[in-house]
């Protein structure tokens, strides 16, 4: 199965809709997640993996063939390419991919900069391929239901939201080179400003970011610690913060809570993984919600939330869907270039110590 490319005309049966071939580019940790996805998906029929650094697969994907670089695999012609590598090269790879005729899964952050993201949008219309960011917490039930409390209790809205991560060994090595491209604030904090834009509804209008380097091991211009606080035109105010590395502290790694006038929602955290563990990072076990009219608190399990595999699996299936039902995703496209222009201002401001005045 691994080593033939197969004929898309084979798929099309009468009465069903077709299998997709799709490529997967970087086999990282979301990358290998994605592949397991596609692996486990009727839909999706995976003609290649591309694997520059000869990372170790598990069994599900030994058994599929293997590249080294993007060209060689869009030889292959796939219906889909999931783009998993380092920011970097996420802006052009999606490009190239659409240009040869394939839609498009691309990890977050977008690109590097505003005007490789909108490049990227372009691209998307121009070719008319479907193009899907990663933007997990969007297919999350608990942070669906997160988003939909809180938009209850304002405006004017208090976003308070973090992820810190500790990270030693292979999982620090990783984060340095991750620093090389982008801070915390903006791999991270699309996630979150994506969030709190769907909470306020409102156009953020001034963000203003602070980051420290608190380790020897990068460089002297890369910080790996870092927030933001940006203003909304409704009134709302929102704050964000991440680290990465061996030095960052457990205490409070993880604080997702929204308040408003009409009462407050926080996503509780009852189990004791650390800051390390990706499945950690979207798990919200129950939500509290406090509402000014009655005084009383009102507790939401989450018990049977899907884990980090799962999500990733809710992800292609709405790209899945996309492409079979020909959703327009022009709102979607717009989100990420919207959250990723906020994150890159309050990096900017991080670096430039002086505030940035929005107009997105």
């Amino acid at each position: 199965m691994a080593d033939t490319a197969f004929s898309r005309d084979d798929d099309h049966l009468a009465g069903q809709r077709p299998v997709l071939t799709v490529a997967v580019v970087g086999l990282g940790q979301m990358g290998q997640s994605h592949a397991i996805a596609y692996h486990g998906n009727p839909g999706y029929q995976i003609v290649g993996l591309v694997n520059r650094s000869g990372t170790a697969l598990p069994d599900q994907l030994k058994h599929y063939r293997t590249f080294t670089d993007l060209d060689a695999v869009l030889a292959l012609k796939p219906d889909v390419v999931s783009i998993n590598t380092h920011t970097d090269t996420h802006a052009q790879y999606a490009i190239t991919a659409m240009e040869a005729g394939a839609h498009v899964f691309v990890e977050k952050p977008l690109a590097l900069t505003v005007t490789d993201a909108e490049r990227v949008v372009a691209t998307a219309h121009r070719t008319g391929r479907k193009l899907v960011v990663g933007y997990i917490l969007r297919h999350h039930p608990s942070w669906v239901e997160f988003v939909t409390q809180a938009r209850l209790l304002g405006p004017p809205f208090v976003m308070r939201m973090n992820l810190n991560q500790r990270s030693t060994g292979r999982a620090w090595v990783l984060h340095k080179r991750l620093l090389e491209n982008v801070s915390p604030v903006v791999d991270c904090g699309v996630h979150y400003l994506d969030v709190m834009l769907q909470i306020t509804d409102s156009a953020p209008v001034q963000v203003r970011g602070m980051g420290v380097r608190l380790s020897d091991e990068i460089a002297s211009d890369q910080v790996n610690y870092g927030h933001l606080q940006v203003t909304f035109a409704d009134g709302s105010v929102g704050w964000y913060e991440a680290g990465w590395g061996p030095m960052i502290s457990e205490t409070a790694h993880f604080v997702k809570d929204v308040m408003g006038p009409r009462g407050s929602v926080s996503i509780v955290k009852e189990d004791d993984t650390g800051s390390a563990d990706v499945h950690s990072h979207t798990k919200t076990s129950r939500l509290r919600i406090h509402r000014v009219a009655d005084g009383k608190d009102k507790v939401l399990s989450m018990a049977d939330e899907p884990d980090h595999y799962g999500l990733c699996a809710r992800e292609q299936q709405f790209l899945l869907e996309a492409i079979w039902e020909d959703q327009n995703l022009e709102q979607h496209m717009k989100d990420a270039v919207r959250s990723l222009a906020v994150v890159l201002a309050a990096d900017q401001s991080m670096r430039e110590g002086r505030a940035i005045d929005l107009s997105i």
